[in-house]
């Protein structure tokens, strides 16, 4: 029998969270790691331009530096968790923070792009790690009932480190060479595995990956991002590939269906409450992206404005999406999280239907109150969905649920960007495109919190946690 990732150890001796002041070292210490994680991805766009003019390279390759860290998180997320039951959480989550700087340290020196594009492949390999049982620890540090406040402070750092990041990614690009943008992981990478001593932990069940699950389950990613990329510029490429994937993931599920812990988490998606979560969340990010992609078009072509003027009127979104996360976290320790969901998928479809159809011609400022919907909104849904997704699966699936979480919300983002590059495709006017990206992200997210609803149990009773998981 495999032994149970819920067993005590000498280092984990309370099953139902840390005591203080240990619960707030190791709580700092994963939401460190996802803040490195975070801020890297979001400080790196600004630094293309000044990449291919060092390296010498033509700017459309540099893309590939983003390209090469998203593939390798939505192809190792669920691999990762996994990895993270089998053998412990705290090990893989250790390594992939250790990995991860490594590879920033990789990025620094690397003479040329696909040095840096190989080095960045690696780097999120180790985001993956963080990313997938990063969330899955908070579980083991929290007690139950702080659990859902630990996930609002963990969005509300993210949603920071996010609206930061390209503001912090210039100032750095203004006094130094872009291979520091990097080498700054390197510090804060040593204190995360220094205070990563705090953590719990927990005993894994030593269950074996099947290698060619792996392999399908990599074919199966990389085909479904490459060929949703490539639809739109070279649809039969893109078909292909669109094909290689939709094969892949048969293959992947035929040879996972009856395992007791399956790599794509089946026995979890068989939780009603679980799947509809990861329904809504793939939903909520698709609009989420998609809004996001369409907005700086919109301000730019179609309402006149410049560079400048335009991200400030974006920055309200991640600011709400800030100040929101906290208090629905809190909210979802005493609400149910449906309700919340609902409105937060409610409250972003009207910040974004309402950016797609006001006449803002005249005057944009209006815009700057749809954004503060869009966040809240947005912030209010994201943490009581992340939270439900955690606790109606056992302790013992806790890596799968964090991988599966960030699965989704790869999957939506790509899905969301895919959507909008097809409608700049197909409509040659610069205000078109970009106000039907918003009316569709609009549809989407309110499907998110229409789907969140569903989640409700009859006559108003509590959701359930730590739901049986049949492995049959």
């Amino acid at each position: 029998m495999p032994r149970s990732t819920t067993a005590r150890t000498p280092d984990s001796p309370h099953p139902d969270g840390l005591p203080m002041p240990r619960r707030a070292v190791a709580g700092a210490s994963v939401i460190a790691a996802i803040v490195l994680v975070v801020l890297d991805a979001a400080i790196v766009n600004i630094a293309l331009p000044t990449v291919a003019n060092t390296l010498r390279v033509a700017p459309a390759d540099t893309v590939w530096i983003i390209t090469a860290y998203q593939l390798a998180l939505v192809i190792a997320l669920l691999p990762i968790g996994a990895l993270g039951e089998s053998v412990g959480h705290r090990k893989v989550f250790v390594g992939g923070v250790l990995l991860f700087t490594a590879a920033s340290a990789g990025c620094a020196l690397a003479p040329t792009l696909p040095w840096l594009i190989a080095a960045r492949f690696v780097q999120g390999l180790g985001g993956a790690a963080v990313m997938a049982l990063g969330v899955a620890l908070l579980r083991f540090v929290y007690p139950q009932r702080l659990l859902g406040a630990a996930i609002g402070w963990n969005a509300l750092a993210i949603a920071l480190a996010s609206a930061a990041g390209p503001t912090v990614g210039a100032g750095i690009l203004a006094i130094a060479p872009w291979p520091v943008l990097f080498a700054v992981n390197i510090p804060v990478g040593i204190v995360v595995l220094a205070t990563a001593r705090a953590l719990p932990t927990v005993m894994g069940s030593k269950r074996r990956l099947d290698p060619a699950s792996v392999a399908f389950n990599a074919g199966f990613f990389a085909a479904l991002v490459m060929g949703a990329e490539s639809l739109a510029a070279q649809p039969l490429r893109g078909a292909a590939l669109l094909l290689g994937a939709a094969l892949c993931l048969a293959g992947l599920v035929r040879r996972e269906s009856g395992r007791e812990a399956p790599l794509v988490p089946l026995d979890l998606l068989r939780v009603r409450s679980f799947r509809l979560s990861v329904v809504a969340s793939v939903l909520c990010f698709t609009g989420q992206m998609a809004g996001a992609v369409a907005l700086p078009f919109y301000l730019q072509h179609g309402l006149g404005q410049d560079t400048v003027t335009a991200g400030l009127f974006l920055v309200p979104w991640p600011l709400a999406t800030a100040v929101a996360a906290p208090i629905a976290g809190r909210l979802s320790d005493r609400v149910g999280t449906g309700w919340l969901c609902a409105v937060g998928g409610l409250l972003l479809a009207a910040g974004l239907a309402l950016a797609a159809v006001w006449p803002l011609g005249q005057d944009p400022r209006p815009l700057l109150v749809f954004m503060v919907m869009c966040g809240f909104g947005f912030g209010l849904f994201q943490t009581p969905n992340n939270r439900n997704m955690l606790l109606t699966v056992p302790k013992a699936r806790s890596g799968a649920a964090g991988g599966m979480q960030g699965t989704a919300r790869l999957v939506g983002q790509t899905a969301g960007a895919v959507l909008m590059t097809v409608l700049f495709s197909l409509l040659s006017d610069p205000e078109a495109a970009p106000r039907l990206g918003l009316g569709l992200a609009a549809a989407l997210t309110l499907a998110g919190g229409l789907t969140s609803l569903l989640r409700v149990p009859a006559g108003g009773a509590a959701e359930p946690i730590e739901a049986p998981v049949s492995s049959r």
